[in-house]
């Protein structure tokens, strides 16, 4: 009677054994499958091109440690040049550049070039996401006077004066008195100068070539009013350098709030896709992921 008992308990104990042995096998397969299903779902999502918008004062070179990056990553990226004309007419111009480009985009804006992007992307289905770096997040009505002064501490604010801080020369295609600005390159009255204002912590030499080839801004679009934004109908992300003296981060994290924006913050100054690339093209690939 015991052996049978035992022979019982032994037949029970192998039959239990033998489930969870097979249990073991063949959830991880399914759970193999499952994550194969959907790794190709996502490889069988088109990679967005990625659109790089670069800033006053600068131009489509600021941009190159991240391209460099997102390329070996296998996108396609683009930096076209943004006029730095007026919102109105820069944000058209890139309107119609992305009319040209199939399947989805993710739009990345950097300085006045989050101006940009915020109208430019307006209506159209194929801008997926937008990224803010150390960018401006407009609201329908804002200028980029009025918000680069909204809270203190802009090194643009030259004790009140901007002929301490810009110097002016004249475009005889814009219209009369809207005149060129060039960001002063020597520090000055109520100015740190370039260097320490506009090129934190880019090494310095880096900072004095960015600085002889700085591309101008029409007052006019500084005080330009902006449309509808882009980011109240489409999700975006925001870098945000902690450092940085041109728009204040305080102004840059309330902006960004108030888009709903996902926030990254860096320890960088106005330029962190100079000084911080990775962190910026962490941040579009995390845009990526969350709109594929």
């Amino acid at each position: 009677m015991k052996s049978k008992v035992i022979s019982g308990v032994v037949a029970l104990l192998a039959a239990t054994l033998s489930v969870v042995v097979t249990a073991l096998l063949v959830v991880p397969l399914l759970a193999g499958a499952q994550a194969r299903h959907l790794a190709g779902e996502r490889a069988d999502s088109p990679k967005p091109t990625i659109v790089l918008v670069h800033g006053g004062w600068a131009d489509g070179s600021s941009w190159d440690h991240v391209i460099s990056i997102l390329q070996r990553e296998g996108y396609t990226v683009d930096a076209p040049p943004n006029p730095l004309r007026g919102l109105a007419s820069d944000s058209a111009y890139l309107a119609s550049y992305l009319k040209t480009i199939s399947g989805p985009i993710i739009l990345v804006g950097h300085s006045v070039g989050g101006m940009v992007i915020s109208n430019a992307a307006t209506g159209n289905p194929n801008v997926k996401g937008l990224v803010y770096d150390d960018a401006f997040e407009p609201a329908a009505g804002e200028s980029v006077a009025q918000l680069t002064f909204a809270q203190p501490g802009s090194c643009l604010a030259g004790g009140g004066n901007l002929n301490n801080v810009v110097n002016f020369a004249v475009d005889p295609s814009q219209p009369p008195g809207d005149y060129d600005a060039y960001l002063k390159i020597p520090a000055g009255t109520d100015y740190p100068g370039f260097d320490a204002c506009f090129a934190t912590d880019v090494p310095t030499q880096k900072a004095n070539v960015l600085a002889a080839t700085q591309r101008p801004i029409a007052v006019g679009f500084i005080t330009d009013e902006s449309g509808t934004p882009a980011w109240t109908s489409i999700p975006s992300w925001a870098v945000i350098g902690t450092q940085d003296q041109v728009i204040p981060p305080a102004e840059l994290t309330f902006m960004a709030q108030r888009a709903h924006s996902q926030i990254t913050y860096v320890k960088a100054g106005h330029l962190s896709m100079i000084t911080q690339p990775w962190e910026v093209a962490n941040v579009i690939n995390q845009a990526v992921l969350s709109t594929s």
